[in-house]
Protein backbone atom coordinates (compact mmCIF):
# COMPACT_ATOMS: atom_id res chain seq x y z
CA UNK A 1 0.00 0.00 0.00
CA UNK A 2 1.14 3.62 -0.91
CA UNK A 3 0.14 6.61 0.62
CA UNK A 4 1.80 10.02 -0.91
CA UNK A 5 1.09 13.80 -1.37
CA UNK A 6 1.36 16.16 -4.75
CA UNK A 7 1.77 18.52 -2.20
CA UNK A 8 5.15 17.55 -0.81
CA UNK A 9 7.66 14.86 -1.31
CA UNK A 10 8.13 11.94 1.53
CA UNK A 11 10.07 13.70 4.37
CA UNK A 12 9.63 17.20 2.59
CA UNK A 13 8.20 20.21 3.40
CA UNK A 14 4.92 20.59 4.17
CA UNK A 15 3.51 24.01 2.42
CA UNK A 16 2.29 26.74 4.45
CA UNK A 17 -1.13 26.71 3.37
CA UNK A 18 -1.51 23.45 5.02
CA UNK A 19 -0.14 24.79 8.50
CA UNK A 20 -1.90 27.42 10.96
CA UNK A 21 0.50 30.09 8.95
CA UNK A 22 -1.75 29.68 6.14
CA UNK A 23 -5.09 28.17 4.82
CA UNK A 24 -4.83 25.34 7.70
CA UNK A 25 -6.76 22.91 5.38
CA UNK A 26 -5.27 19.14 4.58
CA UNK A 27 -3.30 18.95 1.77
CA UNK A 28 -4.44 15.96 -0.63
CA UNK A 29 -3.59 12.45 0.08
CA UNK A 30 -2.86 9.68 -2.90
CA UNK A 31 -3.61 6.31 -1.67
CA UNK A 32 -2.87 3.37 -3.84
CA UNK A 33 -2.80 -0.60 -4.10
CA UNK A 34 -4.94 -1.12 -1.32
CA UNK A 35 -5.40 -5.33 -0.39
CA UNK A 36 -8.65 -6.61 -1.44
CA UNK A 37 -8.71 -8.27 1.67
CA UNK A 38 -9.35 -4.92 3.55
CA UNK A 39 -12.48 -3.67 4.47
CA UNK A 40 -11.54 -0.49 5.45
CA UNK A 41 -9.09 2.35 5.72
CA UNK A 42 -8.06 4.47 8.73
CA UNK A 43 -5.44 7.66 8.88
CA UNK A 44 -3.70 9.03 11.71
CA UNK A 45 -1.50 11.84 11.44
CA UNK A 46 0.41 13.15 14.23
CA UNK A 47 3.89 14.86 15.28
CA UNK A 48 6.38 12.89 17.60
CA UNK A 49 8.18 15.95 18.16
CA UNK A 50 5.65 17.93 20.20
CA UNK A 51 6.85 19.41 23.20
CA UNK A 52 4.73 16.97 25.17
CA UNK A 53 4.65 13.99 22.95
CA UNK A 54 2.86 13.06 20.13
CA UNK A 55 -0.15 15.81 19.35
CA UNK A 56 -2.82 14.25 16.84
CA UNK A 57 -3.67 16.55 14.05
CA UNK A 58 -5.92 14.27 12.13
CA UNK A 59 -7.64 10.67 12.75
CA UNK A 60 -10.41 9.52 9.90
CA UNK A 61 -11.74 5.76 10.26
CA UNK A 62 -14.03 3.92 7.98
CA UNK A 63 -12.55 5.33 5.15
CA UNK A 64 -13.83 3.06 2.02
CA UNK A 65 -10.88 1.24 0.37
CA UNK A 66 -12.29 2.23 -2.81
CA UNK A 67 -10.62 5.83 -1.80
CA UNK A 68 -7.63 6.89 -4.25
CA UNK A 69 -7.96 10.33 -3.14
CA UNK A 70 -8.66 12.21 -0.15
CA UNK A 71 -9.46 15.43 -1.82
CA UNK A 72 -7.23 19.11 -0.32
CA UNK A 73 -9.21 20.37 2.09
CA UNK A 74 -12.45 18.39 1.66
CA UNK A 75 -14.22 16.30 4.19
CA UNK A 76 -12.81 12.69 3.30
CA UNK A 77 -15.23 9.35 3.34
CA UNK A 78 -15.17 7.75 6.94
CA UNK A 79 -15.64 9.04 10.59
CA UNK A 80 -13.31 12.18 12.00
CA UNK A 81 -12.37 11.78 15.75
CA UNK A 82 -11.08 14.02 17.89
CA UNK A 83 -7.50 15.78 17.44
CA UNK A 84 -5.20 17.04 20.20
CA UNK A 85 -6.90 20.81 19.24
CA UNK A 86 -10.28 19.03 20.75
CA UNK A 87 -12.08 18.90 17.89
CA UNK A 88 -12.63 16.44 14.64
CA UNK A 89 -11.38 17.18 11.82
CA UNK A 90 -8.09 18.46 10.72
CA UNK A 91 -5.80 20.90 12.73
CA UNK A 92 -2.28 21.91 10.76
CA UNK A 93 0.91 21.85 11.58
CA UNK A 94 1.60 24.55 14.14
CA UNK A 95 4.86 23.89 16.26
CA UNK A 96 6.19 26.53 18.97
CA UNK A 97 9.49 26.63 16.99
CA UNK A 98 11.98 24.36 15.14
CA UNK A 99 11.47 21.87 12.60
CA UNK A 100 8.79 18.89 13.61
CA UNK A 101 8.07 15.72 11.51
CA UNK A 102 4.19 15.03 10.59
CA UNK A 103 3.39 11.46 10.63
CA UNK A 104 0.55 10.56 7.88
CA UNK A 105 -0.27 7.03 9.00
CA UNK A 106 -2.24 4.71 6.20
CA UNK A 107 -3.78 1.37 7.93
CA UNK A 108 -5.58 -1.08 5.57
CA UNK A 109 -7.80 -2.72 8.28
CA UNK A 110 -9.80 -5.85 7.92
CA UNK A 111 -13.01 -5.03 9.99
CA UNK A 112 -15.18 -1.85 9.81
CA UNK A 113 -14.53 -0.09 13.04
CA UNK A 114 -17.24 0.90 15.63
CA UNK A 115 -16.19 3.23 17.54
CA UNK A 116 -17.74 6.40 18.80
CA UNK A 117 -16.73 9.66 16.43
CA UNK A 118 -15.28 11.31 19.76
CA UNK A 119 -13.19 8.45 19.56
CA UNK A 120 -9.38 9.65 20.48
CA UNK A 121 -6.08 8.38 18.62
CA UNK A 122 -5.63 5.90 21.66
CA UNK A 123 -9.24 4.63 21.34
CA UNK A 124 -8.35 4.42 17.12
CA UNK A 125 -5.44 2.64 18.10
CA UNK A 126 -7.05 0.35 20.46
CA UNK A 127 -10.24 -0.76 17.83
CA UNK A 128 -7.35 -1.16 15.21
CA UNK A 129 -5.47 -3.69 17.29
CA UNK A 130 -5.24 -7.31 15.62
CA UNK A 131 -6.74 -6.09 12.70
CA UNK A 132 -3.98 -4.20 10.93
CA UNK A 133 -3.24 -6.16 7.28
CA UNK A 134 -1.07 -3.29 6.05
CA UNK A 135 -0.14 0.25 6.45
CA UNK A 136 1.96 3.27 4.60
CA UNK A 137 3.40 6.22 6.06
CA UNK A 138 4.26 9.51 4.30
CA UNK A 139 5.98 11.91 6.50
CA UNK A 140 6.56 15.61 6.10
CA UNK A 141 8.11 18.46 7.98
CA UNK A 142 7.19 22.04 8.57
CA UNK A 143 9.81 24.79 10.49
CA UNK A 144 8.96 27.76 12.18
CA UNK A 145 10.55 30.34 13.97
Amino acid sequence: MQLSSPAFGHTQAIPALYTCDGSDIHPELSIANVSPDAASLALIVDDPDAPRGDWVHWTVWNIPTSTTVIEEGKRPAGVEGLTDFGRAGWGGPCPPSGTHRYQFKLYALDIMLDIHPTSTKSDLEKAMKGHILDQALLIGTYTRK
